[in-house]
């Protein structure tokens, strides 16, 4: 059940943020497009594909995976600075802390 709140929370939290952004962010969007950009991060869990095994209930993916280093965590703060890369940026940051609150709850 967890699991399921976690995968749902990956889409939800984007969708309760991508409001505000449409108001703020420019040039304004609607906020589907934030929505969308936001949840398309999801793409960074392809690196879960790199362990053995690929889905580890117990696994903090938090300083084990390639794209979720504290490395990449910092490139993706960057991100925050070119006004091109923010959504983006937003989106892989609230993935980390989504994924940081998961193992704090283990």
């Amino acid at each position: 059940m967890r699991g399921i709140l976690h995968i749902l929370a990956h889409f939800l939290v984007p969708a309760a943020i991508a409001p505000w952004m449409s108001k703020f962010m420019r040039p304004a969007k609607g906020w589907g497009t934030y929505w969308a950009i936001m949840s398309a991060t999801m793409v960074v869990d392809l690196d879960h594909l790199l362990a053995n095994p690929v889905y580890d209930p117990g696994r903090c993916s938090i300083g084990f995976h390639p794209l979720h280093s504290f490395w990449a965590i910092g490139a993706y703060a960057l991100l925050l600075i070119p006004e091109k890369t923010r959504v983006i940026s937003i989106g892989l940051l609230v993935h980390m802390m989504l994924d940081s609150i998961d193992c704090v709850m283990m």
